[in-house]
């Protein structure tokens, strides 16, 4: 088991990386977390039943343990699961040394990370994310939320965990589309902020989609944690340069919103359309060269990753995504801060007018 350790100003905590290490919780919490006297594990169907027993079994017999499901799927982070499971918390008199674990993707994760940050203003929460896009994304930095009908993660707060475990033995069960959808965002980290980490993409990004070196896909996993990571030590609240961490997802977010959060598309999917997007107006802002575009187009037809954007978003149905984008946190009077590509491994933060500036640069 690797443990690596994340720092932000308001906390310092470990994310432990292995195979077969869910039976390791119980003893980290009582090390860790002495005070708690109830458990919360907040999970979803799809969820196999033998890692919840996995986790619970861990535990000591002596503390309260509850399993709530909700649905699967982006539509569960609502308001409606926030209230259900803050009624229950009440209900059995949860104190803020209780313990609420997340057990699940990126939707668990985000939704029960945001339920206990604001229960009692805060309430012990651990990350244990069983998909791929939350091991190497959602579950690190604090970022917590749910959707409303106007667009994604417009409520939530910033809020760290205790710790993140994340057990790569449950990504035998992801399907294949889920698996896609998480490397989407290592391919992220790679192009913002590493050129080194692209390069062995290149070489072994076939290991890992085909899911059969689990060493290759830990060192991408740790590889992905530490991006992060560094981004977040430096802007825990996305004031500057953590905006980076969103290449391609302002795009996304407006497709899986305009979509309503179907399974037309995924969240993985929407960011791989989002960063071809994103590199598209890079090129024409003339920040991008064409030989950095077309290597970046080269890897997708290598992974067999879509790469049309014109399928999703043209001159026909721009005024919707336009209308869907002006909804988004980073937009501000009638500019939004779009991040675009210099080259592979440098990220740049520009202001866009989406009304005047838009149209062209996708042509």
């Amino acid at each position: 088991m690797i443990t690596y350790t994340v720092k932000t100003k308001s906390k310092k905590y470990p994310i432990f990386i292995g195979k077969k290490i869910l039976q390791n919780i119980g003893k980290i919490q009582k090390k860790r977390l002495p005070n708690v006297k109830k458990i919360l594990l907040i999970s979803t169907r799809k969820i196999p039943l033998i890692y919840k027993l996995i986790v619970k079994k861990s535990f000591s017999k002596s503390l309260s343990f509850t399993i709530l499901n909700i649905n699967d799927g982006e539509k569960s982070k609502n308001f409606n699961n926030t209230i259900k499971i803050t009624n229950y918390l009440s209900k059995n008199n949860f104190t803020r040394d209780d313990l609420i674990i997340s057990l699940g993707g990126g939707v668990v994760g985000d939704l029960s990370g945001f339920a206990s940050s604001i229960f009692k203003r805060g309430i012990k929460f651990i990350q244990i994310p069983t998909s791929l896009l939350a091991q190497v994304d959602s579950s690190i930095g604090g970022k917590t939320g749910i959707n409303n009908k106007y667009g994604k993660n417009l409520i939530g707060t910033f809020s760290q965990p205790e710790f993140v475990m994340i057990d790569l033995s449950t990504l035998k069960t992801l399907p294949s589309r889920e698996f896609v959808s998480g490397f989407a965002e290592i391919l992220k980290y790679s192009l913002i902020m590493n050129s080194k980490f692209f390069v062995w993409l290149e070489k072994n990004s076939h290991h890992i989609l085909k899911k059969k070196k689990l060493s290759i896909i830990q060192k991408a996993v740790l590889e992905s944690c530490n991006c992060k990571s560094i981004i977040v030590k430096k802007d825990e609240k996305e004031k500057n340069i953590r905006a980076i961490l969103n290449f391609g997802h302002t795009f996304a977010h407006a497709l899986e919103t305009k979509f309503n959060y179907s399974s037309k598309i995924n969240h993985g999917e929407a960011v791989l359309i989002g960063m071809i997007v994103a590199c598209k107006i890079s090129l024409n802002y003339k920040l991008l060269s064409f030989k950095e575009f077309d290597r970046i187009i080269n890897f997708y037809k290598l992974n067999n990753f879509n790469y049309k954007y014109n399928n999703f978003l043209n001159t026909k149905n721009i005024g919707t995504f336009l209308k869907i984008m002006k909804k988004d946190k980073k937009f501000k009077g009638n500019q939004i801060n779009l991040i675009l590509l210099k080259n592979i491994g440098k990220a740049v933060i520009k202001k866009a007018d989406l009304n005047k500036s838009f149209f062209p640069l996708l042509k």
